[in-house]
């Protein structure tokens, strides 16, 4: 065998095994684990008391991730959700002029819960808020 031949028979070789190493490391590399994203939701409710919720999900929405939790209640008002109970604490604006005031990091949101995509380490607040 010629030494032309050598070499492209250890090129292809080498080739073969470092295309063999990738696809076994893709294989038995670990996977994303469920609960991937980590959330974190501060309710404050009516008497003030302020109460935590740390949220481990893969969910995509902010409203999925509530849900998952069991942690809202609402419905559907002609294309979007309206949260009426956090924490099993109702405020409902057609009742009696309370509503969740919703923020992230301090701030007015400007997304309903269904159009709120979350992020790993995203903090979220839900603020009872009366009548003024």
């Amino acid at each position: 065998m010629s030494k032309k031949a050598k070499t492209i028979l250890a090129v292809v070789l080498l080739l073969v095994v470092a295309a063999a190493a990738v696809l076994l490391y893709l294989h038995f590399s670990p996977k994303g684990a469920e609960g991937a994203k980590t959330v974190t939701v501060q309710v404050v409710h009516k008497n003030e008391e302020t109460k935590d919720f740390v949220l481990h999900t893969d969910a995509e929405t902010l409203h999925e991730a509530l849900d998952e939790e069991k942690l809202i209640e609402g419905e559907d008002r002609g294309g979007f959700f309206m949260v009426l109970t956090v924490d099993g604490e109702t405020a409902d604006y057609n009742v009696d002029g309370s509503y969740w005031a919703m923020l992230q990091d301090g701030e007015w949101m400007m997304t309903g819960v269904d159009d709120t995509m979350i992020q790993d380490g995203d903090h979220y607040e839900f603020v009872y808020t009366p009548a003024a």
